[in-house]
């Protein structure tokens, strides 16, 4: 089934329409179409595409399982790897209050006992994936094998991540070579909270959940009240229990609303209606890396950042043991698509082509 909504920014949804009007300034009757097109192509027990445009709100739920406790639209999913445009984002405003500079070591943050050298991992070696680390820590796949499919993350706690940081030893030297890694970013959260005085789900909270009105949006699941999804296996049946993220939660514990996931992303699209986030807003839209043949792979310090015909197109996706989220806008277009389904990733998945490809379309 495939239900349909639209509103105004930046509330969440007023009402439901089973006739979605033509109004050309969001697109008219064509975005609801694509929308559940791609709910439908998803194929898992819950999917939501939440798209703004200029705005205006098109939000698209369906599923192949019975309905949940509450609409698909307000429950909250988690994000995953997408979690890294928030810490993205954190990082940015910390440095735009002036209370760090991107340039600071980690490890003399994390209370390495060593000197940390002549070129020491910083801030920005971590948020940029060019610090040198491995996608996760060498001993993480022995702790992680005995709950692989169900509990991996948890297994590896917050001390473990700082000591495996502590000891690791770079390949190359920080600042010359990109590799994604989730271990990265989850120490670069750990040295934000250590910099601080403050943890990282304490820092998200106050520094960007609070400001920017995100009350569907927490780093950890809710006690039983029926507020968050429920994740499946690759063929949409066997439930999961919720993500653990273990000591990685800044670079994926985050879970939130669809309705939650547009207002973050709207502020993206018009930085100056979300003071005193404006300066890291526009931050996180600044190219600070280039990679691979002809440079084609541009990257700010949050968010992938690709060319269109009429501008960039910014996007992370995401997934965990059992669910899967994407997220993206186009200032030029001022586009938002947040898009989230609950099952696990499967070789040739459509879910993100389909999110990519709507967020890309040029009208």
């Amino acid at each position: 089934m495939t239900t349909v909504y639209r509103t105004s920014w930046p509330g969440p949804p007023t009402g439901r329409e089973d006739q979605p009007s033509q109004n050309p300034g969001d697109g008219g009757a064509g975005w609801p179409e694509r929308l559940a097109e791609a709910v439908t192509a998803a194929d898992a027990p819950d999917t939501v595409f939440a798209l703004s445009r200029h705005g205006r709100r098109t939000v698209v739920t369906g599923g192949t399982g019975g309905p949940p406790g509450r609409p698909r639209d307000r429950l909250r999913y988690e994000i995953g790897s997408a979690t890294k445009a928030f810490t993205g984002l954190l990082l940015a405003h910390l440095v735009d209050s002036g209370l760090l500079t991107g340039g600071e070591p980690a490890a003399a943050l994390l209370g390495a006992r060593r000197p940390p050298g002549r070129t020491p991992v910083t801030l920005a070696h971590l948020v940029t994936h060019t610090a040198g680390l491995p996608a996760l820590p060498a001993d993480f796949y022995p702790r992680a094998l005995p709950a692989w499919r169900t509990n991996p993350y948890g297994r590896y706690p917050d001390a473990r991540v700082v000591d495996a940081f502590l000891r690791h030893r770079p390949r190359h030297r920080p600042g010359t070579r990109w590799r994604y890694s989730n271990f990265g970013v989850a120490v670069l959260g750990h040295a934000l909270g250590a910099a601080t005085g403050t943890d990282w789900q304490d820092l998200l909270a106050d520094r960007l959940l609070a400001p920017l009105a995100l009350h569907d949006t927490a780093p950890r699941p809710a006690d039983g009240d029926g507020l968050d999804a429920v994740g499946h296996g690759k063929d949409g049946t066997g439930t999961l229990p919720a993500f653990d993220a273990g000591g990685f939660r800044a670079a994926g514990a985050v879970r939130a609303t669809p309705h939650d996931l547009l207002t973050f992303l709207e502020a993206h699209l018009d930085p100056d209606r979300s003071p005193p986030l404006t300066g890291a807003l526009r931050a996180v839209r600044t190219p600070v890396l280039r990679r691979g043949f002809g440079h084609r792979h541009v990257h700010t310090v949050a968010w992938f950042r690709h060319p269109t015909d009429g501008g960039p197109l910014y996007f992370h996706s995401g997934a965990t043991l059992g669910q899967q989220a994407f997220l993206g806008f186009r200032p030029d277009t001022g586009t938002a698509l947040a898009a989230v389904c609950t099952r696990r990733f499967r070789s040739g998945d459509p879910f993100v082509s389909a999110a990519y490809g709507l967020l890309a379309e040029e009208h």
